[in-house]
């Protein structure tokens, strides 16, 4: 199978991890949804990153989605814990990083305007977000040496992780690292571990 689209996105990129924390086996092909719109659309025409292509031919958008079907297909066990208290904290860490990582798309679509062009009172909003994002976070991890629920890493780390290291390549204008130690910390450790290590950003 084939995952496409680029690993400086936040959702190809916490697909791709995924899918290797899984032991699902897949290609990945480069393609960027801008500068290679009519190669992806022959695949995908709804040109949207991640595109997984089954063996069958299936097309699967959506990393969440991608990443269920995954968890459904695969033998080893799920990214998300099974305690159902642990669960819910995990549910709802991967939903404060999945909105940084909305968040700084959405600073990253705005920047593509002419500067003149730009809603620079929703801008600020957007930036207000992703500090609040990134402020919950933080101190979440307060005190953290190591994964969030036990040994190995779950969904919650995985999108933390890849959220900031997205944020930190398209707005640390917006965000000053100096201010969140603890994200530092963790995601360092995260991109040290083989699967992250074995995708990194384009």
């Amino acid at each position: 199978m084939e995952l496409i689209g680029m690993l400086d996105s936040p959702y190809v990129r916490r697909a791709a991890i995924s899918l290797r924390l899984l032991g699902i086996p897949f290609e990945h092909r480069s393609l960027s949804v801008f500068r290679n719109f009519d190669e992806f659309q022959q695949t995908n025409p709804l040109v949207k990153a991640p595109t997984l292509v089954l063996d069958d031919g299936t097309l699967l958008t959506e990393s969440g989605l991608i990443i269920d079907w995954a968890e459904c297909t695969s033998s080893k066990p799920a990214l998300m814990p099974s305690d159902a208290a642990q669960r819910l904290r995990a549910t709802r860490l991967t939903g404060i990083a999945l909105a940084a990582s909305e968040k700084s798309v959405q600073i990253v679509y705005e920047h593509k305007r002419e500067e003149d062009k730009r809603d620079q009172g929703w801008l600020r909003r957007v930036q207000g977000q992703l500090h609040s994002a990134y402020d919950l976070l933080e101190r979440e991890l307060d005190g953290k040496d190591g994964w969030l629920f036990g040994d190995t890493p779950t969904q919650a780390d995985i999108s933390i992780a890849v959220a900031w290291g997205f944020t930190q390549i398209v707005a640390a204008d917006v965000i000053d690292a100096k201010a969140y130690p603890n994200l530092v910390r963790f995601s360092q450790r995260a991109e040290q571990h083989p699967d992250f290590a074995a995708l990194p950003p384009e």
